[in-house]
This record gives C-alpha cells, structure tokens and sequence, in this order.
C-alpha cells in the first residue's frame, strides 16, 4: 500500500509543488520540464515494474505492460542524471541518485538482451533486481521520514548523503544475495 500511495505522490508531484522541501522545489524550478518528466516516471514505474513481474505468467498481458515499464524505466532513468546534478545536497547524494538511475538502465539493457536471447532465467533476474533498484524511492521516504522524526538536523546532509546509496543499495543486495542462495544469480545475460 506505501508503495501504492508513493507512487501516486510522485505522480501528482508535478502538479502541487507547495509542498515540495526547499530541495525539491529548487529542481522543479530549475528544470521545469525534465523534473516533472522523472517524478511521473518514476511513480509509474513503482506501479509497472512490479505490475510487469506479477503478469510474467501470462504473456498477454505480461508483454505489453513489461514494455510499457521498460519504457517508463529507461525514461526515469535518463531524466535521474539531471535531477540529481542540478543542485544536488551533497555531491554524495547526487552520485547515489546517479548510481541508481545507472544501474536501473544498466539492468534494463541485460534484461532486454536476456529475453532476446532466449535466457528467462537472466531476464528474470535482472528485472527482479530492476525492481529491488525501483523500490529505492520507496524506501528512501520511510528513511527520510524516520530521520525526521529521530534525527538530528544537524546530520541531516550526511544522512540524506547515506540515504540516497542505502535506500536502494540495501534491496538491490538482498535481492542479490536471495537469487545467489535460491540458484537465480548472477545472471548470463
């Protein structure tokens, strides 16, 4: 459900910025189309990749919903690059955020290339690492709303520094070590 809810937060995003922290209203001003662009993007990935993952049973419906999200995906992730340089909080924060919308693409292209060459086992790993990566949005939040609650202002740029690698670091390496152990990883793409 707080994916659900996420999601649809960043979807309306673009369109009520009053609410934006100071951080975030910068980037929507400074980059009035690519930041929009990202944060619907984004949200809708949060819906389609697992939506896509829940459909690889059925292929009629798996198919067009898998190239809907690789298109949305390969769009957040493009448009990640800007949004975390422009104004970054820390060069840290923006280096995380970047390593993430790379890894994203990076685990797209594998996936494709796995499908087309007839590796399910490949393709389904990285997509399930895609989706480990996409859940950093997620859990980004529910870090940034722990902190706000018991932390410190003060370490609030090294938290946010920390958050921006941890919130889809951690996923992505369980999600890792969760195929390694069940046979699935690493992936022959």
């Amino acid at each position: 459900m707080f994916v659900i809810v996420t999601a649809f937060k960043a979807l309306r995003a673009p369109l009520v910025i009053d609410d934006f922290p100071e951080e975030l209203l910068i980037k929507a001003e400074l980059l009035p189309v690519i930041f929009p662009v990202h944060m619907v993007t984004g949200g809708l990935a949060l819906l389609l990749v697992p939506g896509a993952i829940l459909l690889s049973g059925r292929a009629r419906w798996h198919r067009p919903v898998a190239r809907l999200a690789a298109l949305d995906v390969a769009l957040a992730g493009l448009t990640a690059f800007p949004v975390a340089w422009v104004q970054p909080v820390t060069i840290a924060s923006a280096m995380g955020f970047s390593a993430q919308g790379l890894l994203w693409l990076v685990l797209l292209g594998l996936g494709l290339r796995s499908i087309r060459r007839g590796n399910r086992a490949a393709h389904r790993a990285c997509m399930l690492l895609m989706a480990a990566a996409t859940s950093g949005a997620v859990f980004f939040r529910v870090y940034l709303a722990l902190f706000a609650i018991y932390g410190s202002y003060r370490y609030y740029t090294w938290f946010y520094a920390c958050d921006a690698w941890l919130a889809w670091g951690l996923p992505v390496l369980l999600t890792a070590l969760w195929l390694k152990r069940t046979g699935g990883f690493p992936p022959k793409a």
